[in-house]
């Protein structure tokens, strides 16, 4: 696809960005212009590959199918323009109209790709490309069995989120030289990052998931605490479920304190970089937070924080984005009465499917 971006494609990009997502419509547009326009367009190409995950009405062999399609598309070796055409007119009636809209016009988000540097386009495209290599593996995992151990649920996280933490590292490092010193680290306390964020939404989810038939959580664990996800009624979970989810927010407060050392590991004068992440991070913290107050809550409506938590949540971190120690206080304290598990250092994850396909 050799044809320039237009004003047109710009003011899609960003426009599309509302209608498709809350939480990232309010934290990209904090990012430094170069950086926004990139992780902007990274964001939407990870929404089409979703978007063909999560359809509830099309056959895995049809998942497949288009997601080959779209890695075709995006590597720049089929015309976009059938792709997005087909895609759209096979997803389920329930389809949000903006995801249709986007993937109708996803040439218009292609043709910035191609405009990125070069350092950009192989981060991204490295990024979607294993998230969708993933994604269509964990389809044939989509049961109400979960997973098997949490070592499975992180490999999971990794291909849905962790592997975009180490994107945004690469965006990040490219457009600040003087973090390369720190890239391994980062890149290692990015799937954090990224994991974090992921097991907050699907304990969030985890009766919506359960009414489409998946669950993402660890069976090892679940059983651990007599609990299963084929019972239909969430109720029934009891003291059993509590203490199970107890344990799973423990795991994911874990992820954020390596997630928000990630963060004060930025330069303080990238403020815009800052508060992308540390609102991210925020939300994350207290959506955990009404879980422990209510883990035994039978619908994400109810966990689920309100806009003056977000106003809040964004004036308090923006207000301290320079200070590392005002930060470090601020998390600890909103934090008062999780649990905490440790997690190791370094994080180690199989970014090859085929080789842990062959392990396992």
């Amino acid at each position: 696809m050799d044809t320039a971006p237009t004003i047109e494609d710009e003011q899609f990009q960003t426009e599309i960005l509302v209608g498709v997502s809350r939480t990232f419509a309010l934290t990209i547009p904090q990012l430094p212009g170069v950086l926004r326009r990139a992780v902007g367009n990274a964001y939407l190409l990870c929404r089409i590959a979703d978007t063909i995950e999560d359809d509830p009405e099309m056959s895995k062999e049809e998942k497949v199918r288009f997601s080959d399609w779209f890695v075709s598309v995006l590597r720049g070796d089929k015309d976009h323009v059938r792709f997005g055409k087909d895609l759209s007119t096979s997803l389920a009636i329930s389809t949000p109209v903006a995801e249709k809209e986007l993937i109708k016009a996803s040439g218009k988000v292609l043709r910035i790709t191609y405009d990125l540097n070069n350092t950009q386009k192989a981060a991204i495209t490295r990024c979607v490309l294993t998230m969708t290599k993933g994604m269509m593996y964990y389809q044939q995992k989509e049961t109400l069995d979960g997973l098997a151990d949490q070592s499975e649920m992180d490999r999971y996280c990794y291909y849905v989120a962790g592997v975009v933490g180490e994107m945004l590292t690469e965006l990040f490092c490219d457009y600040c030289p003087e973090l390369k010193q720190k890239k391994e680290l980062l890149l290692q306390l990015s799937v954090s990052f990224g994991q974090a964020l992921q097991m907050t939404n699907i304990l969030k989810d985890v009766w919506t998931d359960q009414e489409r038939g998946a669950c993402w959580l660890p069976r090892k664990t679940f059983e651990k605490h007599g609990v299963s996800f084929k019972t239909p009624v969430p109720e029934n979970g009891g003291e059993a479920f509590r203490k199970f989810m107890l344990e799973m927010l423990a795991t994911t407060y874990g992820h954020l304190s390596n997630a928000l050392i990630f963060t004060l590991l930025l330069p303080r004068n990238q403020t815009g970089i800052r508060r992308f992440c540390l609102w991210a991070l925020g939300m994350s913290l207290l959506t955990i937070k009404k879980i422990r107050k209510n883990p035994n809550f039978t619908h994400g409506s109810q966990v689920k924080i309100s806009r003056r938590s977000v106003k809040i949540t964004a004036a308090t971190t923006s207000f301290f984005v320079m200070s590392n120690t005002a930060l470090k206080m601020l998390f600890k304290i909103n934090a008062i009465g999780l649990q905490k598990k440790e997690i190791q250092m370094p994080l180690t994850s199989i970014s090859d499917l085929t080789t842990y396909q062959k392990q396992n």
